[in-house]
């Protein structure tokens, strides 16, 4: 039995070499395992089920294959992906999930998070994604036109990278006091999550009991998974994009 953990793809046309490490790792790796976890992030930008470019179409087919191989297929949104819905899951043959979602993975109960609401000391993001993360304002953008909601992510793409540029590090990564309140909260003593790139996996205490933090990798220069078997620490892999 095998579970495997990926994040932050941001697949888009323009990184055909990215989408061909995914199909190789959905061939040589996910077919047929137990387990496909995707938490967020998957797509660079998604604006509504009802866009089918040829990407998407081809992730779809892809990933629909491994589920009839028998691996049960779960995603999660992210910050770039939120508005993917149960149609395009459907389609693909996976569970949507919330986030946060707590699993049981072998025996031990893991808190999957995509990660974004973790990082609290980015005030300004935290309340661009309460707006972005309302159904309400969701419902609404979805029902503009195709191209309008083209032309909307083209813009907050923009804005995001020129926003992220003057950040310092610090504040785009996860506040250590919000992950200890999340893993008590839940009562876990592990955590996976992606978002931050920061790919690792830290020791820390929760409850006063020992518990990990484990932080899947970007796909930019590298491909990033995470193993998880029974009865086997967890694995963080990674092998050159």
């Amino acid at each position: 039995m095998t579970t495997l953990f990926i994040s932050d793809l941001h697949l888009e046309e323009s990184r055909p070499d990215i989408t061909n490490a995914f199909l190789g790792f959905l061939e040589e790796k996910a077919r047929g395992v137990e387990q496909l976890y995707i938490l967020g992030d998957f797509f660079e930008a998604w604006i509504g089920d009802d866009e089918r470019t040829p990407l998407q179409e081809r992730i779809a087919t892809a990933l629909h294959a491994v589920s009839d191989s028998g691996t049960r297929l779960f995603l999660m949104h992210g910050n770039r992906d939120f508005l993917i819905g149960e149609e395009y899951c459907n389609r693909i043959g996976a569970t949507l999930l919330d986030d946060p979602t707590v699993v049981d993975l072998y025996g031990t109960p893991t808190l999957l998070m995509h990660g974004d609401s973790l990082c609290t000391a980015d005030v300004e993001y935290q309340k661009f994604r309460a707006n972005m993360r309302n159904p309400q304002w969701q419902q609404m953008i979805l029902q503009r036109p195709l191209a309008e909601r083209q032309q909307m992510a083209r813009q907050l793409r923009e804005i995001s990278m020129a926003k992220n540029q003057g950040k310092e590090e610090f504040i785009m990564d996860v506040t250590k006091d919000e992950v200890v309140k999340e893993m008590e909260a839940h009562g876990v003593q592990r955590l996976i999550h992606g978002h931050t790139h920061r790919p690792a996996i830290h020791e820390l205490e929760a409850g006063g009991k020992p518990a990990k933090r484990i932080v899947l990798g970007d796909w930019d220069e590298n491909v990033w998974w995470l193993v998880v078997e029974p009865d086997k620490e967890p694995v963080l892999t990674k092998q050159p994009l």
